[in-house]
């Protein structure tokens, strides 16, 4: 008789049928969450930190991508454009180097740095809690983004194609919203990295 009582388990204790919290809907009497339930959190909101990283990218892309067309299509061969009088104005220039006008001679080793940078943030989006580095890194895909399309679909060639340059400030190289896009997340990056907040979310206190 006891060896039975110690089997089925008397009422209220662990061994009990249907008194686990497994088997009463995964609660805890206290009505804390078990194990499985705080597991399913953490995926669904690097989820929706993966939306915010490409709908960042998207939106940068378009934008990069939209300007440029118009740049092409109105400013090419024509006069600059003045917006702030001599200090700033808007001007189409064949960009082959990096951002700014930098390295023109190595336009075909800035692509690949630029379709490297986006399988590295594809990568890195697996591991992204973050909203700030969700942010942070949809500025640089889209930054990357943008300029690899010129790089592969302008002249002169597939892989060392010009980049379309037109916000041209005096005392400054010429940019495009794509370079604004990728020294934007680049900051906020290293902002991040100083306040010890990684992509994951864990942050480091010194």
């Amino acid at each position: 008789m006891a060896e039975a009582e110690r089997i089925i388990g008397t009422p209220g204790t662990p061994g009990a049928a249907g008194a686990g919290p497994e088997e009463s809907g995964g609660q805890a009497p206290s009505g804390e969450r078990t194990a499985p339930d705080s597991a399913a959190a953490p995926p669904a909101r690097g989820r929706r930190r993966i939306a915010v990283l490409f709908a960042v990218a998207a939106f940068a892309y378009a934008l990069d991508l939209a300007s440029k067309l118009i740049v092409v299509a109105k400013l090419e061969h024509h006069a600059p454009i003045r917006v702030i009088g001599d200090w700033l104005q808007l001007e189409a220039i064949r960009n082959a180097g990096a951002a700014f006008g930098f390295g023109e001679a190595f336009t075909v080793i800035f692509t690949v740095i630029a379709a490297a940078v986006i399988v590295v943030i594809a990568r890195l989006a697996r591991k992204l809690y973050s909203l700030p580095w969700a942010i942070a890194l949809g500025l640089l895909l889209g930054g990357a983004l943008g300029n690899l399309t010129d790089r592969i679909f302008r002249s002169p060639g597939v892989f060392e194609g010009a980049v379309v340059d037109f916000i041209a400030p005096k005392h400054f190289a010429v940019f495009n919203l794509a370079d604004s896009a990728i020294v934007c997340g680049g900051i906020l990056i290293v902002l991040l990295s100083f306040r010890g907040l990684d992509p994951d979310g864990t942050v480091h206190r010194d």
